[in-house]
């Protein structure tokens, strides 16, 4: 027997849609549309029986109701970055507790990075990881495949055995291609087979030149009990901390930062302009500086406008929620350790207004898990995936006038598109991936409570606006609070 679900008393939230409605899925697709006030069971049933009596399928076929309680649905996120740690790394995240947080941070779609251990570098190893991430039955997995062979900068062999329907992103995230010519040849076989090469622009020898202060610096937190994300050690008293040592540590990890900014700057030009000869779609991942979204805008424009580019150039950019929320140059945040780092206050603003005007396509969470005791020793990277949507909610909607629709484009729409996935509207034919969530709901961070292994959070403590109330991934409902 056909299974029917229809989800009535809703918002419907899409980039193009913003109305009360009800929705009825079919199996696992979005079947109707329906724009109205369905408060009323009855009213919405019969609606939804005369569609499926349209279809000839409402006698060998069993509707069952969801009230959604006048709350928000809008296509499930997707993020085209996270580090699920598996295999290998268990002790920072598994398939289990990582599909765990991406559902309750309302994610039906996740591409996972290859910087495991061994790397995933093979179509084998990545469609195995996938089967094993489905059998779970939450958020649906890609796992990407490295750009070079693990991860040792030279060969690109590998690359010809990747089918685009089941990897649809190669990248060498972590680091950098240091050999130009070689990141040149992964392009190219991106090329011939469709794939997306998503890149952390930074060049490797500046970032190895960073590595010193980073070092210097956490010695100096260590030994007074400051942080590696952004907040105190529980317990500590700043009043005790030497002003002397203050300065010491943010005048090295300032060092580090300048560095890594002509790291990632620099990278990025020398991308795009590969990419460029290469004819394969490029993606930014987390742009962080002013320099980098006007590459990205350059690009953009040289795309649509001049003839003699390769026809299969494209670029799409990503930027992480808090690299839009938090500026890292001063104390406490500029201890919170990140690559890219968090970036000046004139950075932020700049990234609000590529949101805003599409030089970068999608939010997307670099959701880097740690143990705490690798945070402590300066592991770079924040849990992200069960505080994006409020905190882009909370910082663009609430507090930069953008329209929900816009986010609702910039987490779900766009990346769907950019994945070639039939995801990320409310609209029949699509599959039936939704987020149920309440954009008015305030709520103060606590990692304690994260699904994820990761605690480490520059949001800890923080009040945000809008909270994570359900996820259903083709059409059945997997996580609820």
């Amino acid at each position: 027997m056909t299974k029917a679900t229809l989800i009535f008393n809703a918002r419907l939230l899409d980039e193009s849609m913003d109305t009360p409605g009800a929705l009825l899925i079919v199996d696992s697709d979005i079947r109707a549309v329906f724009q109205g006030y369905f408060t009323s069971q009855e009213t919405a049933s019969t609606l939804a029986h005369s569609v499926l009596a349209e279809d000839g399928r409402d006698n060998d076929c069993k509707l069952e109701l969801y009230d959604a309680r006048g709350l928000t649905i809008t296509p499930a996120f997707i993020d085209m970055h996270v580090h699920m740690r598996y295999p290998g790394q268990t002790q920072k995240e598994d398939l289990q507790s990582g599909l765990h947080a991406a559902a309750a941070g309302g994610y039906g779609t996740v591409v996972a990075m290859p910087n495991t251990s061994p790397v995933v570098s093979s179509m084998e190893m990545a469609l195995q990881i996938e089967s094993e991430a489905a059998a779970i039955g939450l958020t649906n997995l890609f796992q990407t495949v490295s750009i070079t062979k693990a991860f040792e900068g030279t060969d690109t062999t590998h690359l010809e055995e990747i089918d685009r329907h089941y990897i649809p992103v190669i990248t060498e995230d972590g680091h950098d291609v240091l050999s130009t010519a070689v990141m040149l040849e992964g392009m190219k076989k991106a090329a011939e087979r469709g794939v997306i090469v998503s890149c952390h622009c930074e060049d490797p020898t500046l970032a190895e030149k960073a590595r010193p202060f980073r070092k210097n610096a956490l010695e100096i937190m260590k030994a007074i009990g400051l942080s590696a994300w952004g907040t105190s050690e529980e317990g500590f008293n700043p009043d005790d901390v030497e002003q002397a040592a203050v300065e010491q540590i943010d005048m090295n990890l300032t060092k580090a930062n300048d560095l890594l900014r002509l790291a990632e700057d620099t990278a990025t030009a020398r991308n795009i302009m590969l990419a460029k000869q290469a004819g394969c779609h490029i993606h930014i991942a987390h742009a962080s500086t002013r320099d980098v979204f006007e590459q990205i805008y350059n690009a953009k424009y040289d795309k649509a406008n001049d003839d003699t580019l390769p026809q299969g150039f494209n670029i799409t950019a990503e930027a992480t929620p808090h690299h839009i929320a938090l500026a890292g140059t001063e104390e406490p945040l500029i201890r919170a350790l990140v690559n890219p780092p968090l970036r000046a206050d004139e950075d932020c603003d700049m990234l609000i207004d590529a949101l805003r005007d599409g030089t970068i396509d999608v939010i997307s969470t670099d959701h880097a898990p740690h143990t705490m005791d690798d945070k402590a020793a300066g592991s770079p990277g924040f849990t992200g995936l069960e505080t994006a949507f409020a905190v882009c909610n909370t910082v663009l909607v609430k507090n930069n006038d953008f329209t929900p629709q816009k986010l609702s484009q910039l987490m779900s729409a766009n990346p769907a598109r950019i994945l070639g996935l039939t995801k990320g509207l409310l609209k029949s034919g699509y599959t039936a991936d939704l987020t149920l969530i309440d954009p008015e709901e305030d709520w103060i961070v606590d990692s304690r409570l994260f699904c994820s292994k990761g605690k480490a959070t520059p949001f800890e403590g923080k009040e945000l606006t809008g909270k994570v109330k359900g996820l259903f991934i083709s059409g059945r409902k997997v996580f609820e609070r």
